[in-house]
């Protein structure tokens, strides 16, 4: 296998990885599955002027919405982005660019860049602003919209189980964005909450192989409630 994939702290997993002007995958839908503790380290690395593919950019507080406080997002790839003041505050005020992507497009865009599918035509977004200056093309008498296929420098996702050669399980709604993510960059790292012995994943319940995975860091998962609802008492 070669050198150990595993890491001692978030912190060094992103070691040597991180730097200025970077594309980075986030896997995760709302706060359900987000590597929220490589976003932490990510952070903390004070790199800049990153461009963020992600679902959505968390809360204020969690999530990318703390790269969105530090400043260090200057633009979003996103199919929603409604749980972020913060996100609305820059976006309206030009600090932030922000490409939006219909939800299934988004992670379609994904995976073909992790398939080496340079692009593919969807139905989806025809007639609306997320289809101009796209190319478009009639199939069986329908239009379709051309849409690229993301590669990114770098891929932060949350898996539940990992073994030492990265293969990983995603528990769960966890199966979101986070295999998708997994195999568009270039450089893929895992969060996960349990570590296991080569040998003792079952090959069918493994979501991503190792073959895209770099590194691994082990945490303890922060389980957040993006929103809250409850009967008045």
């Amino acid at each position: 296998m070669g050198a150990s994939k595993v890491c001692e702290s978030p912190a060094k997993a992103l070691e040597g990885i991180v730097r200025d002007g970077m594309s980075v995958a986030v896997g995760g839908f709302g706060l359900c599955g987000i590597p929220e503790q490589l976003i932490i380290a990510l952070r903390d690395s004070g790199a800049k002027g990153l461009t963020c593919v992600s679902n959505n950019a968390g809360v204020d507080d969690w999530g990318l919405g703390l790269l969105l406080k530090t400043r260090q997002i200057a633009k979003m790839v996103s199919s929603y982005v409604g749980e972020n003041a913060e996100f609305e505050r820059q976006f309206m005020s030009g600090e932030l660019q922000l490409e939006f992507t219909p939800q299934g497009t988004l992670a379609e865009r994904m995976r073909a860049g992790g398939a080496g599918i340079a692009g593919f035509y969807t139905k989806t977004g025809v007639g609306t602003v997320v289809a101009e200056g796209k190319p478009h093309m009639e199939f069986d008498g329908e239009t379709f919209v051309l849409e690229r296929g993301i590669r990114t420098d770098l891929s932060l996702v949350k898996a539940w189980k990992a073994d030492p050669a990265g293969n990983l399980v995603f528990r769960k709604t966890a199966r979101n964005f986070n295999p998708m993510a997994a195999t568009c960059g270039a450089v893929t790292v895992a969060e996960v909450e349990e570590l296991v012995g080569l040998g003792d994943l079952d090959p069918d319940q493994v979501d991503t192989p190792g073959i895209f995975v770099q590194r691994i860091v082990v945490t303890k998962a922060v389980k957040r409630i993006e929103q809250r609802t409850v009967t008045p008492g």
